[in-house]
C-alpha cells in the first residue's frame, strides 16, 4: 500500500502543534492588508490591525502555488489528498482540481485526490483530524476519501458575528439590515449551508442570548456527542467563547470542547467578534433548537 499525504489550507486553522503531530502539509492562502500581501501573520498582529480599522482582503490558491507543495509529495513516491477550502466561499478548490489534472497526467502511478470539504475553520480542520487520525489507524487513502465525502455535509457549522460591518461589506446582509441590526443589537445566525457558502439561519436580540442559541443547536442536532470534540474558533473575543465553552460543558454531552482562534483568511470577512460552534451532527440544517 503506497503511502500517502493529507493536504490542506490555512483555512482549517489548525493550530501549529496539531499540524506536526498529525504530519499534516499546509497550503496558505493570501491575505492582503493595504499594499502588504501576508501568508503567514501572527494572530495578535492580525487582529490588531483588523480592530484598527483595517479592511483585509484574501486571495486564493493559484496553479503554481499548487505544484510547489504537490510535486515534492508526489516525486517522493507518495499519493495525495488534498482536502480543500470550500469552494462556496473560494476559487481555490477549482484551481487546484485543475492543478491536479495536470499532475496525473505528469505522475500516473499516483492516485491525486481532490475533495471539496464545503467547509471552513474548524469545519474543515474537524474533517482534516479525522482523516490524518485514520490515516495514522492504517486506513487507506481510498477509505479516508470515502470517509471525507460521506460525512462532509454532516459538519455543522453555527456561528455569530460582534458586529455586521464585514458582512455587510461581503454582501452577506444588506446596508439597511447592518444599520438596524446595529441599533437594535441584532446578532445574525449564519451556519456554512450543503453548498458551502454562509447563509443567514436566523436572528437573535443580544450576544448572549445569540451564543445561547449557538449552544441550543449543538444540543439538539448532535450525533453521538459522547466521543465527539466541539470545537470554538473566535475572532479575538477568548472571553465570550471560553462562556460559551463553559455551556456547553456544563450540558455534559460532550467528550470535550475546543476554543481557538479563527484565523486571518476567514476573519477577514467575519471581522473581529465572531463566535463559531462545529461538530458533527444530523445535517447542516437551520431548523431552531426544539424544532
Amino acid at each position: 500500500m503506497a503511502d500517502f499525504k493529507i493536504v490542506c489550507n490555512n483555512t482549517a486553522d489548525l493550530p501549529d502543534d496539531v499540524i506536526r503531530e498529525l504530519e499534516v502539509t499546509v497550503m496558505p492562502l493570501a491575505v492582503n492588508i493595504g499594499d502588504e500581501i501576508y501568508k503567514h501573520i501572527p494572530m495578535e498582529d492580525f487582529y490588531q490591525k483588523l480592530r484598527a480599522g483595517a479592511m483585509p482582503t484574501t486571495s486564493a490558491a493559484n496553479i503554481g502555488e499548487a505544484n510547489e507543495i504537490f510535486e515534492p509529495i508526489l516525486a517522493s513516491g507518495c499519493d495525495l489528498l488534498y482536502l480543500a477550502f470550500s469552494s462556496g466561499l473560494s476559487t481555490t478548490y477549482e484551481t487546484l482540481y485543475m492543478a491536479a489534472g495536470e499532475l496525473r497526467e505528469r505522475f500516473p502511478e499516483r492516485k491525486i485526490y481532490v475533495v471539496d470539504t464545503m467547509a471552513a475553520s474548524s469545519g474543515e480542520g474537524l474533517l482534516v483530524i479525522k482523516a490524518a487520525e485514520m490515516r495514522r489507524d492504517g486506513k487507506s487513502i481510498d477509505e479516508v476519501r470515502d470517509w471525507v465525502e460521506s460525512n462532509k455535509l454532516n459538519v455543522a457549522h453555527w456561528f455569530t458575528v460582534g458586529d455586521l460591518g464585514h458582512l455587510k461589506r461581503g454582501g452577506r446582509v444588506s446596508a439597511a439590515t447592518a444599520a438596524v441590526g446595529g441599533m437594535l443589537n441584532i446578532k445574525p445566525i449564519l451556519i456554512v449551508d450543503n453548498e458551502g457558502r454562509l447563509t443567514k439561519a436566523d436572528s437573535v436580540r443580544g450576544r448572549r442570548q445569540s451564543l445561547l442559541f449557538l449552544a441550543g443547536m449543538l444540543e439538539d442536532s448532535i450525533i453521538e456527542p459522547e466521543g465527539q470534540i466541539a470545537y470554538i474558533p473566535h475572532g479575538d473575543c477568548v472571553e465570550d467563547a471560553n462562556w460559551l465553552k463553559e455551556q456547553i460543558v456544563n450540558m455534559g454531552v460532550v467528550k470535550d470542547v475546543v476554543v481557538h482562534y479563527l484565523g486571518p483568511v476567514i476573519a477577514s470577512h467575519t471581522g473581529a467578534g465572531m463566535i463559531g460552534l462545529v461538530f458533527l451532527g444530523r445535517d447542516r440544517g437551520a431548523s431552531k433548537p426544539g424544532a
